[in-house]
């Protein structure tokens, strides 16, 4: 695996690298090939914790975790665990979306800018869509971890967003044109 290790706020020792890729290499095995995986770390210091935030952009899926400690050691483990649990979790679904994947389901994104003296918007970030079914965004925004997710839906073209709802059931917002 190919690793991306930086720093905010923070200096990356030879120490914190070292054991960082040790942790983050047990996730290995899972994958077919590991040498051609990139693993992007972003260790940032957030009050009194240490936050460790972890992408691995893989073939079919993104998988991302995040996990804040007072030790940072103990937040990089953390985030490993969470990454494990969720390769685990969602092994069989993902086995059985690439059997029948007609498209790859990727979701990158691209940070435009930061704005420091906006009001409104505070973030911006570009997505890029593909196209996938409603089931395989809702899977994809599971091992994301996000409340919701953006794709072109492949029955009808249009830009649709699958979030979760309070109830814990799902929504979607269809745009048209």
């Amino acid at each position: 695996m190919v690793f991306n290790i930086r720093g905010n706020k923070l200096e990356v020792t030879d120490a914190i690298r070292a054991y960082i890729e040790k942790r983050i290499r047990r996730l290995d095995k899972y994958f077919e090939n590991p040498d051609e995986m990139n693993a992007n770390v972003l260790i940032r210091v957030s009050g009194v914790a240490q936050v460790v935030e972890v992408t691995i952009p893989a073939p079919k899926v993104t998988l991302r975790a995040e996990a804040r400690d007072k030790d940072l050691y103990t937040a990089i483990d953390g985030v490993v665990e969470k990454l494990e649990r969720q390769i685990r979790k969602n092994k069989t679904k993902m086995k059985h979306k690439a059997h029948n994947e007609r498209y790859e389901f990727i979701m990158d994104f691209d940070i435009d800018k930061e704005e420091e003296n906006e009001e409104i918007i505070v973030r911006r970030k570009t997505v890029d869509v593909k196209p996938m079914s409603e089931e395989e965004a809702i899977l994809q925004m599971e091992l994301v971890g996000h409340d919701f997710f953006v794709f072109k839906n492949v029955d009808d073209g249009n830009v649709s967003v699958v979030y979760k709802r309070k109830d814990g059931n799902y929504g979607m917002i269809e745009a048209s044109e």
